[in-house]
């Protein structure tokens, strides 16, 4: 029988170095290397386009001298670039040079002479692990990577890498060529050589200083100097470092190239903003400097792309430096590994082929994956199989990622991360470990933790190792193949692509192609449950979870959290009211939705207003062994769809485990943690979560199966949609309930369509029973009549809580409608606060649809009104209003009648405004517009129809006079009023002139026109008025014409008098023309004048008017006195001169002298009237005027008597 050892092709027990650590470089190491280096076709597409960029820099010049290399953990990024490095340096291998060795491995001639090419030129080669190479805490300088260039380049030249100062004096002196003198001086003076003790510069001071002295230019002085201040005296930056590269390839000539070949970029720089912009400027100064002759080839698990744009900023420079940029995908390890390691020889790979055409279909059902699982490869074909054997196709993806997971969160220090472990050595490592079975055998993933155990964290490894040791223990529960199970589940814990159910967890141990996969799935299912009963795992819902020391004490304090059942219920409660079932109403229809009451067990969500609801009885419920009689009984008397969850399910479990973690989770909130279980409070987090998703996919379920009952009937319902399922139950509760919801088929949806309704001229009432809504119609009616007759007070929302309610169930704008159509009808009448609320009232929709007002809001059957009354109203309407269309129903007539009545009074208001009881002679007919009005008024007020056509009946002949009456009323204003307040006029003009006027005609008319004018109705008279008026007009015209002439005259005379003055001055043209504006003015007032008064008047006007003139011009004359008297004080004060030329003195003679003028009214000094009778009495009167004229003169005055 065939062995596995024996299948393979090369001994797959040899030592391979798995992975290829940077900085190895022993000779043996090195031919394996490159003698098993696989070339794959990716491989070989990656060379030539390598070669392709890096033949530029030979053949000429280029600054894209930059190679980024990527791909996963363990893809051989690092293998890669130092098989290049042998390359690119062409060093002698076993007496072969490194590009030979490829002879057979590159089919394309081209790559092979690029090889050849570029090994013929000399180039240095410095290939290093940048992070090894960094300082511990060199990463936070921004300058850090050219820091590290700076020093694999000394250390590569001899130098002293590690110190830059001691470096650069090396430099100098290996320059000055005296470096060697310095270090054999040194080596003679310390007894050592230079290179074992300069790491020790600061202990060999004196030696140091003395070597100095004796072997440079330097003093003893200036070398001591040089050793105290050289570290603070150094600098670097990327251009000298570029420089210094330049001027060694320079120094060395002949197209010299060097190379540095940089390890693990990527994770070096991180998420460093700083880092990648010195690297950019590294390799941008290197391109300017060195012109293609000294490359960067770095390798990163990103590609250079994704790490510019996750850091942000502008990386562009660096995106065109790295040019050349190589991707090693997956596919290129599995390509590796199937050659190096399982290579088979011929005959065992034919025997393999006819083994899977035998267990091709045995092979398909065993290795199978849950639906929910990411593709994982399986066997394609014969030649897969035998290529791939005793491994399965989805191992090399699934490794990898296995890879990455535990190098983020199981690694301990640095080691897995550096890439000492890879897919390769995982996969010879595993099957040495079933190299000794027989074929037949498939090499489980388990097997796989081997590779990776001696690089786990402690908390990890630990929990394995105790898992190891109690199955050895005889008393333990535990056995081998419990910690072989439980290594699979650590490895695969992160990787969410695979979920760690039993059907997985099965195909993953798979170890036989011959497997029995029910054995080994129930074996699997007695190992989990072992080890989650050692809280070794953790059950998450179908899966299962591997779990720390730390994690493991964290569920034993989640399960020894206590939940108290109420709560289970009520949170079962949540999840369905609130998720799976959120509405608050159920729609019955378009029109109807029905609010409902949540129950769960005897649990109340919320208020229980309604009259349906939803109660679901779990298997905590104390109905939960109730028989199905016995629910039957019950829900026959309740209005509720009752919903009996299935007792055999696992929702009360996985309900209580999730609210034990809820309340562990809550409980540690804020708590302080350590980073370790910070993170796994994390993941409880996300496992909280992903638990209540599957609480509420297995309440669904759970719903889909239960039972429903409601009144009395178990349901037989088809679908499996709980919302379906709870939905079809209430359309049978409500159907059962609701016997009469369908009397309503036309629905009123929103308030302006009562408005529209309101406003409609249809009838919409039809108790013939054509209408849509007749039968609710005739419902609320009736029920309204019943109330009346037994004298119970009907309120709005006492209707719309009976119709609103079963049997019922309509909504209230649709009994708002059925209202509407009844008040219409004039089947009812509305009350609200005792006003009487009519169709056409402001705010009945408001009181119909609102709430405040529903339960003040009355609702009454009408008493009918006679139709003699409504005839005897209407024939009232066409005398007293002049309408003849009018409405025929008493509300409609009702209401045109107090509309009418409302125009009248506004008429009449309007007619009452001419009216002023303070005025003699007041229009006639007040009194008739009052006593109207007030009639008019009680009828719009009166609100009941009933109590209005009572009323009319009772004022039907107040009413009639009214229209009488008023007509005159109405005829004067419109046609009489004007002679009216002409004659009131007249009456006005005479008593102002009455007290002069003695013409027995003139008094014989006004006495006929008052008489007329103090009638309470005057109307046929007032035609006479106009006759009498136009008689006084005529005998007062003359009057006034003979009482105007001797005015005239007076006045002309004073205007004589004072042109008489202005003669006698030199300065009367100034004054002529105003002065006789003034006169004519007062001549055209008196010849306009149309009362005594005013033209008597005149004569004063016209004294003051003289009088005025007189004074204007009397203050012009002393006017010009002063200015006189002036000139004359002037010529005195400069005197006249005598024959004998002396001057004199003395008043010059005045040639003419004016007068002050006084004005005397005559009337000012007889001031009451007189009677002569003898010459003593005239004597006495002209004494005393002469008296008092000479009192005016004596003070050489002149007097002017007016």
């Amino acid at each position: 029988m065939t062995i596995l050892k024996q299948m393979f092709e090369k001994d797959i027990g040899r030592d391979i170095k798995g992975v290829i650590k940077v900085g190895q470089s022993e000779e043996e190491n090195i031919e394996q290397e490159l003698e098993e280096y696989v070339v794959t076709n990716e491989l070989e597409d990656y060379f030539k386009k390598f070669y392709n960029a890096y033949q530029k820099g030979i053949n000429g010049f280029t600054d894209k001298m930059g190679v980024w290399v990527s791909g996963f953990f363990g893809s051989g990024k690092s293998h890669f670039i130092k098989i290049l490095s042998y390359l690119l340096e062409n060093r002698e291998v076993q007496d072969k040079e490194a590009i030979n060795y490829f002879d057979d491995k590159i089919t394309d001639q081209d790559i092979l002479n690029a090889l050849q090419q570029a090994g013929d030129v000399s180039t240095d080669v410095i290939l290093f692990n940048i992070d090894s190479k960094s300082g511990s805490d060199s990463k936070s300088d921004k300058d850090a990577i050219v820091k590290v260039f700076m020093k694999v380049f000394n250390d590569y030249l001899g130098y002293c890498g590690d110190i830059p100062w001691l470096a650069e004096l090396e430099k100098t002196m290996d320059e000055d060529g005296v470096y060697n003198d310095f270090k054999t001086e040194f080596a003679k003076i310390t007894g050592d050589s230079w290179e074992n003790r300069r790491h020790d510069f600061y202990y060999e001071e004196d030696s140091i200083i003395e070597s100095l002295a004796k072997t440079t230019k330097m003093s003893e002085e200036s070398a001591r100097n040089w050793y105290y201040n050289a570290e603070n005296n150094y600098s670097l930056s990327v251009e000298k470092f570029a420089k210094e590269v330049q001027k060694y390839i320079e120094s060395e000539g002949n197209d010299h190239h060097v190379v540095f070949l940089v390890d693990e970029i990527g994770q070096y720089i991180g998420d460093d903003t700083q880092l990648m912009l010195n690297l950019q400027t590294v390799v941008e100064d290197l391109g300017i400097h060195c012109n293609g002759k000294a490359w960067v080839l770095v390798t990163s698990q990103q590609d250079i792309d994704s790490i510019t744009k996750v850091r942000g900023g502008d990386f562009s420079k660096i995106q065109g430096r790295f040019d050349t940029r190589l991707n090693l995908s997956s596919a290129n390890v599995d390509e590796v590994i199937r050659k190096r390691i399982l290579l088979k020889k011929e005959a065992t790979e034919d025997n393999l082929k006819l083994l899977y055409n035998e267990k091709e279909a045995i092979l398909k059902n065993l290795i199978t994956f849950s639906s929910d699982t990411s593709e994982m490869k399986n066997y394609t074909d014969e030649n897969d199989f035998a290529d791939i054997y005793p491994f399965i196709p989805y191992q090399f993806d699934l490794l990898q990622k296995v890879f990455e997971a535990v190098r983020t969160h199981g690694a301990s220090g640095k080691h897995l991360s550096e890439g000492e472990r890879s897919l390769l050595s995982a996969f010879q490592e595993s099957a040495l470990l079933y190299a000794d079975d027989e074929l037949g055998r498939l090499i489980p993933f388990s097997a796989f933790y081997e590779s990776i155990k001696t690089f786990l964290d402690s908390n990890i490894s630990r929990v394995i190792k105790k898992a190891q040791l109690r199955a050895k223990d005889d008393n333990s529960i535990l056995e081998e193949y419990d910690v072989e199970l439980l290594k699979l589940l650590f490895m695969i814990k992160y990787i969410d692509e695979v979920p760690c159910n039993v059907e997985n967890i099965t195909t993953l141990m798979v170890s036989q192609i011959d497997e029995d996969k029910l054995a080994l799935k129930e074996k699997v299912e007695a190992s989990l449950k072992r080890l989650v009963r050692e809280t070794l795992i953790q059950k998450n819902g179908p899966e299962y979870m591997f779990l720390t020391n730390e994690e493991q004490d964290i569920n034993r304090e989640i399960k020894n959290t206590d939940v108290d059942v109420t709560a289970i219920v009520k949170n079962i409660g949540e999840y369905i009211f609130a998720d799976i079932y959120p509405d608050k109403k159920y729609g019955y229809s378009t029109e109807y939705n029905f609010a409902f009451n949540q129950i769960i067990d005897d649990q109340h969500r919320g208020r229980q207003r309604e009259e349906i609801g939803i109660k679901v009885l779990t298997p905590y419920s104390d109905y939960a062994i109730k028989s199905e009689e016995e629910f039957r009984l019950m829900s026959g008397s309740e209005d509720n769809v009752i919903v009996r969850l299935p007792t055999e399910s696992n929702l009360l479990d996985e309900v209580e485990e999730a609210l034990q973690l809820s309340s562990y989770l809550k409980k540690k909130g804020g708590t302080s943690k350590t980073e370790t279980i910070e993170d796994i409070i994390t993941a409880k987090g996300r496992e909280l979560r992903e638990r209540q998703t599957r609480v509420k996919e297995l309440l669904i379920d759970d719903l889909s199966e239960a039972n429903i009952y409601v009144k009395g009937e178990k349901l037989d319902l088809k679908s499996k949609d709980p919302v379906k399922r709870i939905n079809q139950g209430f359309e049978f509760l409500i159907e059962t309930n609701y016997k009469k919801l369908n009397y309503i088929k036309e629905f009123t949806k929103s308030t302006s369509e009562l408005v529209d309704r309101l406003e409609s001229e249809e009838q919409q009432v039809d108790f013939d029973g054509q209408a849509a809504n007749h039968l609710a119609v005739d419902e609320v009616r009736r029920y309204i009549e019943r109330q009346d007759d037994r004298n119970l007070k009907v309120t709005m929302k006492g209707l719309i809580e009976r119709f609103n309610n079963a049997p019922y169930g309509w909504k209230e704008l649709d009994i708002a409608a059925i209202v509407i159509d009844l008040l219409k009808a004039q089947e009812i009448k509305l009350g609200y606060n005792d006003e009487n609320i009519t169709v056409g009232h402001s705010k009945l929709i408001s009181y119909l649809t609102k709430n405040r007002y529903a339960e003040k809001l009355i609702v009454k059957q009408r008493m009918k009104v006679e139709q003699r009354l409504i005839n005897k109203t209407k024939r009232l309407a066409r005398e007293v209003f002049k309408k003849t269309s009018l409405p025929d129903d008493e509300d409609g007539l009702m209401d045109k009648f107090q509309k009418l009545a409302g125009n009248e009074i506004i008429r009449i208001d309007k007619l009452l405004a001419n009216y002023n009881p303070n005025r003699r002679f007041d229009y006639p007919g007040q009194d008739i517009l009052k006593s109207g009005k007030r009639l008019l008024r009680e009828l719009m007020d009166i609100q009941d129809a009933y109590d209005f056509y009572q009323m009319i009946k009772e004022v039907e002949d107040d009413l009639l006079d009214y229209e009488d009456d008023v007509e005159y009323i109405k005829d004067f204003f419109e046609n009489q009023k004007e002679y009216y307040d002409q004659a009131k006029e007249t009456v006005r003009i005479y008593e102002k002139d009455q007290d002069y006027i003695v013409n027995e005609d003139i008094i014989d008319i006004i006495d006929q026109i008052k008489e007329i004018l103090s009638k309470e109705k005057p109307y046929s008279e007032i035609r006479l008025l106009v006759e009498l008026r136009n008689e006084f007009n005529n005998e007062f015209g003359k009057l006034l014409e003979d009482e105007s002439q001797p005015i005239k005259e007076f006045i002309n005379n004073n205007y004589q008098q004072v042109k008489d003055e202005l003669a006698k001055v030199d300065f009367g043209d100034e004054f002529n023309h105003r002065i006789k504006v003034k006169f004519d003015k007062l001549l055209d007032e008196l010849a306009h004048a149309q009362d005594l008064t005013d033209i008597f008047a005149m004569k004063m006007k016209s004294n003051i008017l003289k009088d005025k003139a007189f004074e204007e011009i009397e203050s012009k004359r002393q006017e010009l006195k002063k200015e006189q008297e002036k000139k004359q004080i002037e010529q005195v004060k400069e005197g006249t001169k005598t024959e004998t030329g002396q001057g004199t003195t003395g008043r010059t003679k005045v040639d003419y002298v004016i007068k002050e003028t006084v004005n005397i009214n005559l009337t000012d000094i007889i001031q009451e009237a007189r009677v002569l009778e003898s010459h003593e009495d005239i004597e006495k009167f002209v004494n005393k005027i002469k008296s008092k004229l000479e009192d005016k003169i004596k003070d050489d005055k002149r007097v002017r008597i007016s």
